[in-house]
């Protein structure tokens, strides 16, 4: 009897515990908080990276625009070392080449 009596309390115990125990309920609002703050968190880091997207973006327009500058520095500074090069010259009349070859001799 004595057996019986502390297996029925050992079953009662365990049938305690298992009725105890969080409520079908209970588990799908935890796991409705797990999937919420996981599309929380994917959120998050979705705007951060757009906020790091724009960032390197200006970064990036501003270093055209310097380079932009720069190189149109660059241009105006060749553009005075070959100023000399770039004055037009007068062609030289081909007639009158040709009649000075004539009287000093030589073959066309």
């Amino acid at each position: 009897m004595k057996k019986v009596l502390s297996l029925l309390v050992i079953i009662g115990i365990a049938a305690a515990f298992v009725a105890c125990g969080p409520s079908k309920a209970d588990l799908e609002a935890k796991a409705k908080k797990t999937q919420d703050s996981i599309r929380v968190a994917d959120s998050l880091a979705a705007l951060l990276a757009a906020k790091e997207q724009a960032k390197q973006d200006s970064i990036n327009k501003e270093q055209a625009k310097q380079d932009s500058i720069k190189k149109a520095e660059e241009t105006k500074k060749v553009d005075k070392k070959t100023a000399v090069s770039k004055i037009p010259v007068k062609k030289a009349n081909i007639n009158n080449a040709k009649k000075v070859t004539k009287t000093v001799g030589m073959k066309k």
